[in-house]
């Protein structure tokens, strides 16, 4: 590296030998001269733009983040926009770090919740929700991964307790044809036990098989217990069922054995063995009073219908009391209030419950996670911890969360107790925040005192300065300054504000009034521009010099960008007016030729409408109609009059209406023997024509109607061309036609077959048409002499006889050619037997010459 050499832009060279301290650095102090070797000269470069460059060629090998802090806290008080580059760089790697560091917490409690003997569906919902919130990189690995195993659990653990749901309704049912069956006969019974077995083995099977599941031991214990409870009720009914069916079969098969507990079944085989029905059961209990059971009704009613409501809204705080009132009612009026009612206040009760114990272990889930945020402020590095603000809004929230979770349920004061103090230690660093706010605000408040000191200054400095743009910017200078001089209290504000006002009153006095005077001059000149744009005629020269005052008067004062908008615009707005007018005055002059493009435009339409048709004497109709419009044939085109222009000259005299002659002035006379009175109109020599009046000037068109008129008729003269192409190989195929069939009838009309030979010589291939066939073969000589005078290739099997018949008629000098002919060659060829290969040969010979 070549030595370094001081620029007289660059830093001096007392301030390359100052050693930078780099507390949060582990390295050896650098010096700016080290720094400068090692950025590749960022520091000795004497321009920002060629310092900026040194900066990304060094900042493309990758430097590590304490070199980036070294450089960064060197070149920041130096080169704000070069450091810009470092410091992005240092947010970019703290950035990666910060993901990296969610990525691994948030990673450790994925696998931590799957490796738990059980997984809460909460639990696995909550993590996903909250890494989220915090900004944890979820669609990159690990935790794309650990998302989708957690989905897949959690997805395994809804269908399971789905499928439990559906095998305790199942059991619910056998159970209840169970019961039925025990109201059927006895033979009835024994023919549907079977089937009812075989149901019930099965569904015990599946309830094993949902035992073993590999989720069964994440599902909430409420769902294995319900299905025990089903299980234990099946079998207990199963197993009776079974034992009364065997005791009414034995009880059938002897009359001695004793009658089984079914009442149906016993009535059944009492009556087999002719014995008197059994007497009617006790009767039950009497019910209370009618009394006492509305007065229980009363009491219960109410507290049931008030818990129903909230378990319906979802509510908690309101459901625990209301849980509470019911449950001390139900026990005093619970037996005396009906059945009915009865079974409501118990399933209210019973999912009151339910709801209860969910919330409280949900409120601890919450709890313990906003205790593992606050530990994680007090674990987390200096570096990586948030800003004194930020760090005190996040504590704020998460004591207002923890709130929050002590209102849906019993408060956990173990783990208050842990939070607080989490939080309280997190403070910590919020109150040493807080006291260099204060240093802060304090610096703040010593620079606006200098800043108001500095403007008073500047003011008594500039008392007779004229270059106001100067001033402008210097003012604005100390606005931007003011403005972002550093946070202050509201008191310090309020005490500051009045004397910086007074400060930049004093300092804009001279600017306002020359300001003022500038908008008088503005508003002189606005109203000059309103008398010359009332002008009958608008000078342009005028014009021009006034918008030059207008520009100098600009450049001179400058004024609020409202206010000179707003002052330009009056100024602007009279003289566009008159050249508006100006325009509307030639607009006016080109009105009078907008009939003609109407009415060509409307000859187009019915052009392409004709072409549309395949009309060819409905096209041919519709160009001479078009040509005519465009000359402005039938239609009287008179030229605008022009504008009144003011002039000091006397009037002349109208010109003549005939022909719009000039006006004579004099004339040369005639002083020659013989010559007649200058008054008197010469006399045209006889023998030689008056010469003739010079033609009207062909009407001009616009440049949609021109365009309009010539595509129009490019088209018509395609489509004819298009038309006659095709009538021709029509006229063509039908000649052939009438030759394979020898019918003259069928020989097209002379008008379609084109020109005036081929019209004439009808006559004559009518007569070979009716006269008998001949030889095919007589056909060679006229298709050879077709062939010439078409000018067509010929077959390579004729070519020797096309060579001999073009060197005879080489010596046939006298008689006619081949061109002169080929009509009669045509005769000659239809009067012979029709033939395919003639006829193709024929074809092609008559596709040119019936055109000629």
């Amino acid at each position: 590296m070549p030595a370094f050499v001081p620029h007289p832009f660059a830093w001096p060279l007392a301030a390359l030998s100052v050693i930078v301290n780099a507390p949060e650095s582990t390295h050896a102090k650098a010096s700016l001269t080290e720094l400068d070797q090692r950025t590749g000269g960022a520091f000795s470069a004497p321009t920002s733009s060629e310092r900026a460059a040194r900066l990304r060629a060094w900042l493309d090998t990758d430097p590590s983040a304490d070199a980036l802090a070294e450089v960064y806290r060197e070149l920041a008080p130096r080169d704000k926009g070069a450091a810009r580059l470092v410091r992005e760089r240092l947010d970019e790697q703290r950035r990666a770090r910060a993901q990296e560091a969610l990525a691994t917490e948030w990673a450790a409690k994925a696998e931590a919740l799957l490796a738990a003997p059980r997984l809460h569906l909460a639990d696995a919902m909550a993590w996903q929700r909250d890494a989220a919130k915090a900004g944890a990189p979820l669609s990159r690995e690990p935790l794309a991964g650990l998302r989708q195993r957690l989905a897949e659990r959690m997805k395994a653990i809804e269908d399971l307790q789905t499928r439990v749901q559906v095998e305790r309704e199942a059991a619910g049912l056998l159970v209840q044809r169970i019961d039925l069956l025990s109201t059927q006969p006895i033979a009835d019974a024994r023919a549907a036990r079977d089937a009812l077995a075989q149901d019930v083995a099965e569904w015990l099977q599946r309830q094993a098989a949902l035992a073993s599941q590999p989720g069964w031991h994440d599902l909430e214990p409420r769902y294995p217990g319900q299905i025990d409870a089903a299980r234990q009720q099946l079998d207990a009914v199963w197993q009776a069922f079974e034992a009364a069916l065997a005791q009414a079969v034995a009880a059938l098969q002897d009359p001695q054995a004793p009658l089984p507990g079914v009442p149906v079944w016993a009535d059944e085989i009492r009556a087999a063995r002719g014995e008197a029905p059994a007497a009617e059961a006790p009767a039950a209990a009497a019910p209370a009073p009618k009394a006492v059971q509305a007065l229980a009704q009363a009491a219960l009613l109410p507290a049931v219908e008030a818990l129903e409501r909230e378990l319906a809204e979802g509510h908690t705080k309101a459901m625990v009391r209301l849980a509470g009132e019911l449950r001390h009612l139900h026990k005093l009026h619970g037996r005396h209030a009906g059945a009915e009612l009865d079974v409501r206040a118990q399933v209210a009760l019973a999912k009151a419950k339910e709801l209860e114990d969910w919330h409280r272990w949900r409120a601890d889930q919450i709890r313990e996670g906003l205790l593992a945020q606050a530990l994680a402020l007090t674990q987390a590095p200096a570096s990586e911890r948030p800003s004194g603000r930020q760090l005190a809004d996040t504590i704020r929230q998460l004591r207002e969360a923890w709130k929050q979770a002590d209102q849906g349920g019993t408060s956990n004061h173990a783990l208050w107790k842990r939070f607080d103090e989490a939080c309280n230690q997190a403070y910590q660093a919020v109150e040493a925040w807080r006291r260099e706010f204060k240093a802060q605000q304090e610096a703040a408040r010593q620079a606006r005192l200098a800043l108001i000191d500095e403007v008073s200054a500047w003011t008594a400095a500039h008392a007779s300065d004229e270059d106001w743009r100067a001033q402008a910017r210097d003012l604005h200078a100390f606005a931007e300054r003011w403005r972002t001089g550093g946070h202050v209290s509201e008191k310090v504000f309020a005490e500051l504000q009045p004397l910086w006002k007074a400060a930049m009153a004093a300092a804009h006095a001279r600017l306002e009034a020359a300001q003022a005077d500038s908008i008088a001059q503005r508003q002189a000149m606005i109203a000059e521009a309103e008398a010359l744009a009332a002008e009958p005629r608008l000078s342009l020269d005028a014009v021009k010099a006034l918008q030059q005052r207008w520009q100098q008067e600009a450049q001179r004062v400058p004024l609020e960008r409202r206010k000179e908008q707003k002052l330009w615009e009056a100024f602007r707005a009279p003289i566009d007016a008159a050249f508006a007018r100006k325009q509307q005055q030639r607009e006016q002059a080109l009105a009078a030729t907008s009939r003609l493009d109407a009415a060509v435009l409307e000859a187009a339409r019915a052009l392409e409408e004709a072409c549309a048709a395949d009309d060819a004497q409905r096209i041919r109709a519709a160009m001479a109609a078009l040509r005519a419009a465009a000359q402005g044939e039938g239609m009287a085109v008179t030229e605008p009059a022009a504008p009144p222009v003011a002039t000091e000259a006397p009037a002349t005299p109208a010109a003549s209406p005939a022909g719009g002659a000039r006006p004579l002035v004099a004339r040369r006379g005639d002083d020659r023997p013989g010559a007649a009175p200058a008054a008197a109109k010469p006399a045209v020599p006889r023998g030689r024509p008056e010469r003739p009046a010079p033609a009207a000037p062909r009407p001009r068109l616009g440049d949609a109607a021109f365009r309009a008129q010539r595509q129009a008729l490019e088209h018509a003269e395609a489509k004819l061309r298009q038309l006659a192409a095709r009538a021709h190989g029509e006229a063509l195929t039908e000649l052939l036609a009438a030759w394979q069939a020898r019918d003259p009838q069928r020989l097209p009309a002379a008008q379609r077959l084109g020109g005036r030979e081929a019209a004439a010589a009808r006559p004559l291939w009518v007569r070979a048409l009716n006269a008998p066939a001949g030889d095919a073969t007589d056909a060679g000589e006229p298709l050879l002499r077709l062939e010439i005078a078409a000018d067509l290739p010929t077959p390579a099997e004729h070519l020797e006889v096309r060579r001999r018949l073009q060197l005879v008629l080489l010596t046939r000098r006298h008689e006619p050619g081949p061109n002169e002919t080929w009509a009669q060659d045509v005769a000659r060829v239809l009067a012979t037997a029709y033939d395919e290969a003639n006829a193709r040969r024929l074809q092609a010979a008559l596709k040119g010459l019936l055109r000629r």
